[in-house]
């Protein structure tokens, strides 16, 4: 029980910081999109960085709501 009791957390923990890095990464993406000339249309860094970042983050925070459940 202890352990499903850590994971849980511990899979909460890393999809706060998967969202945290998504953020990051994306205010990098836009200060570097602001200089290049011929860049790519923003929304492809936002599609881009989001199935990097998030899509994860997603799966940890389900993932930690079914060992949430699985301990009751």
């Amino acid at each position: 029980m202890k352990r499903l009791l850590e994971l849980d957390k511990l899979l909460n923990v890393i999809g706060i910081l998967l969202i945290i890095g998504f953020i990051v990464r994306l205010g990098a993406d836009y200060y570097k999109s602001q200089n290049l000339i011929d860049a790519a249309p923003f929304y492809s860094f936002i599609i881009g960085r989001s199935v990097l970042f998030l899509l994860p983050s997603a799966i940890c925070f389900i993932s930690a709501i079914y060992f949430v459940k699985k301990r009751r």
